[in-house]
């Protein structure tokens, strides 16, 4: 039995394909860690949504922004862009099925001592209040009245986490610090426009993940979003977004021992 984290797949159902071969991955005994971003962009997302979909509880996922953009989209927050490869989902037959199943997916996962996050956390958050946070988003996503989250859960401010932000401010920052961190200051301060690897943080900010003294320091953590920093592999981090839809890789590492599959990929998007 075996745990495989794998990188943003963003609709690339192909590779996914290759890579889960690769690894001989067996749904009967071994498990799926993703780190979310599954659909857009790619040239299948529907297909990519439901492959993942149909290997049930074999496969843990957490959401990424692309992942929330689709429910927006489904529901008139927001129309899908030029890039968008969403068409395909929201007029299958399934369509409500699928969309359902991806607004109770988790913005954070613990397990085996690891954290699994689409982006990041913030530096002053331990393990145990990312989860609380966490839950928090994804009970509100689970209600009846979940279609007013996605009419306010876009723009950057508040740009810092403050314990007593309420109502939708609060949910607000809790989902851009779990699907579109970066870039953050020592304070906890958070900047949304630079997309560089880690050499390009602007004046005053570090990547999330270099923030001395940042309190989930000693738990593995396991993220995707970031395409441009390539592979990160040290003891406690894992940044598995090598950039599948940009004609990258797409990488698998299993959990157990650390072990690295990655499949090349087709460039179906270019950067820019």
């Amino acid at each position: 039995m075996s745990t495989y984290a794998i990188g943003d797949l963003q609709g690339c159902c192909d590779d996914c394909e290759q890579l889960l071969e690769r690894v001989r991955f067996d749904p009967a005994c071994d498990h799926l860690w993703l780190v979310g971003d599954l659909i857009n962009r790619g040239p299948e997302s529907l297909r990519t949504l439901r492959l993942v979909k149909s290997l049930g509880t074999a496969a843990t996922v957490v959401l990424g922004n692309h992942d929330l953009h689709l429910l927006a989209a489904a529901h008139g927050v927001r129309k899908p862009s030029k890039s968008d490869t969403l068409t395909a989902i929201l007029d299958a037959p399934d369509a409500a099925e699928l969309l359902a199943w991806v607004r109770t997916r988790k913005l954070a996962h613990y397990e085996h001592g690891m954290l699994m996050v689409h982006a990041g956390v913030l530096p002053n958050w331990t393990v145990a209040a990312t989860l609380e946070y966490a839950h928090e988003v994804e009970t509100a996503l689970r209600a009846d009245d979940w279609d007013e989250l996605l009419r306010h859960m876009y723009g950057n401010q508040p740009d810092r986490w403050t314990a007593d932000l309420q109502g939708w401010e609060r949910l607000r920052v809790l989902i851009n610090v779990f699907t579109r961190l970066r870039f953050c200051s020592a304070d906890g301060q958070m900047e949304f426009d630079t997309t560089e690897g880690a050499a390009g943080a602007p004046a005053g900010f570090l990547p999330w993940f270099e923030v001395p003294g940042r309190a989930s320091a000693e738990t593995p953590i396991i993220f995707g979003h970031w395409s441009t920093l390539g592979l990160l592999m040290r003891p406690t981090l894992l940044g598995i977004d090598t950039g599948c839809v940009w004609g990258g890789r797409l990488s698998a590492v299993r959990l157990e021992d650390r072990a690295l599959f990655q499949v090349d990929c087709r460039e179906h998007r270019r950067p820019g």
